[in-house]
């Protein structure tokens, strides 16, 4: 009977771990269709991003192998086209990139030179814009804003 018992416990117990994992994994839903590795190369890596309220993502990458950054506006749930943008700005250098226009899933890439210089960067989907100032400073404390037009 223990083991019986034993045995009831143990399949209770992945019954319980499998279904617990079903019930929290809940409906998929829409997933970008890329990342800002597809978009800006497979050797930048992601090193700041900032939301899009629930439209999406803006990301700053960086390839520390030629010194460029990258950035790309990634859509949350890819769809008809929209009205997006992604730009990027060296102030030390004047160096600047953009992409604006109708898409269905991402702008971009914008790449500038940046190896060793604070970025001010940001994006848009839609009527909602971020703006970051001041990133990747070392020590200085970037500055954010969120607005809807």
């Amino acid at each position: 009977m223990r083991i019986n018992r034993s045995v009831l416990a143990g399949t209770a117990v992945v019954a319980l771990a499998f279904g617990g994992t079903a019930a929290l994994a809940g409906p998929a839903s829409a997933a970008p269709n890329t990342t800002p590795q597809k978009v800006c190369g497979s050797a930048y890596r992601t090193v700041n991003s900032a939301p899009i309220g629930s439209l999406g993502t803006v990301y700053l990458t960086y390839d520390s192998s030629n010194g460029k950054n990258c950035v790309t506006t990634i859509r949350t749930n890819p769809g008809a086209k929209q009205d997006m943008g992604t730009w990027i700005y060296v102030p030390d250098t004047d160096a600047y990139g953009e992409d604006y226009g109708a898409y269905t899933s991402y702008a971009g890439p914008a790449y500038v030179p940046g190896k060793g210089h604070c970025v001010d960067w940001g994006g848009h989907i839609d009527n909602v814009f971020v703006t970051v100032s001041g990133s990747n400073c070392a020590s200085l404390k970037e500055h954010r804003v969120t607005t809807v037009r």
